[in-house]
């Protein structure tokens, strides 16, 4: 039996993900609705720390997706926020795809791109049903204007999302001027601008993305939300629990964000329960449970390793289909017995 090994470099990934945003969108969707019926297997992820490196970590998030895609994997991702100041992405990132078969794998991936592009998958997703299925916001506000913040606009963009006014802030002016210049297209809005300040942009916006570093809340005034936006919590840090208690909060999967004290995390600690979540993605998908703008609705998606090995195994399907992964016959040495 042959056992070969494909390598797909980060371009072919932006390449594909790039010409094809709507399919990549229902992927993630698949998989979500895969793993509501139960066909996936996705422990906790792993944080490997440094203790002369407080901010830094590398994840390893071991997953395995049936319904179609029958692959397991591993994604290694690892965060070191100072690499920003050295003028590259604090992420970098390699997926591994084993044979669900054989479990010999059989392809690895540059994937902070695939990391970036399920994360803005699985956002535009809830957008799109928290929203009431609607494609339109008067006002985005985007707080933490780095590659996923890029990403996510991307997605909204490209699926024909209607958008009048973009906010943007950061933390250093500068990213959220380079934001502006490098990543919007103005002419797909009336005005573009830079807050002045968050409180600014939460108050005036309807649907706010938050992809920050922050690793506590931040932001501790549930009355900035009194408008009841919406909000893409991608971040998973940034708000205070009494926010979260005061708003209808959609989750990818309850188990795995009540971790890390993420803001689900400190809510559920400060209660002592989970009755402030109102259900799933999936759940809202399939109609078993709904939401309205009657309060603030905060989507909180803890990161899912079978979105990884999904978006993966869609991205390695077209390379090896129109031939651009390096295929190794020989990676693989002893394969008899």
């Amino acid at each position: 039996m042959e056992f070969k090994l494909s390598i797909i470099n980060g371009k072919t990934v932006s390449d594909i993900i790039r010409a094809q945003r709507g399919e990549c969108i229902d992927t993630v969707q698949d998989a979500y609705l895969a793993h509501a019926e139960g066909r996936s297997v996705n422990p906790d992820s792993y944080f490997l720390r440094f203790p002369d490196k407080p901010d830094c970590r590398i994840i390893a998030l071991p997953a395995y997706l049936g319904s179609g895609f029958d692959v397991a994997g591993l994604k290694w991702i690892a965060s070191f926020p100072g690499n920003v100041q050295r003028g590259f992405p604090r992420a970098s990132a390699v997926l591994v795809l084993n044979s669900y078969d054989t479990g010999y794998p059989f392809a690895i991936l540059e994937s902070s791109i695939i990391s970036a592009a399920r994360t803005a998958a699985s956002a535009i997703l809830a957008a799109y049903w928290l929203n009431g299925r609607s494609r339109r916001a008067h006002a985005l506000g985007i707080v933490g204007t780095g590659f996923i913040a890029r990403y996510v606009y991307e997605f909204l963009i490209d699926t024909a999302w209607e958008i009048d006014e973009v906010r943007l802030y950061d933390r250093s002016p500068l990213e959220s001027e380079k934001f502006m210049h490098s990543a919007c297209s103005p002419e797909r809005h009336c005005r573009v601008v830079v807050a002045p300040d968050m409180e600014n942009l939460i108050s005036a916006c309807d649907l706010i993305v938050f992809t920050t570093v922050a690793s506590a809340p931040h932001i501790t005034d549930a009355t900035l939300f009194e408008h009841n936006p919406l909000v893409l919590h991608l971040s998973l840090r940034d708000l205070a629990p009494e926010i979260l208690l005061r708003s209808q909060n959609v989750v990818d999967d309850v188990e795995h964000v009540m971790k890390a004290n993420t803001s689900p995390h400190l809510a559920e600690q400060q209660t002592g329960n989970r009755s402030f979540v109102t259900g799933t993605l999936a759940e809202i998908m399939g109609g078993h449970r709904t939401v309205d703008r009657s309060r603030p609705i905060i989507f909180s998606p803890f990161g899912m390793g079978i979105l990884d090995l999904a978006v993966g195994k869609w991205v390695y399907d077209q390379a090896v289909a129109s031939g651009r992964d390096l295929c190794l016959s020989d990676f693989f040495y002893e394969v008899t017995r």
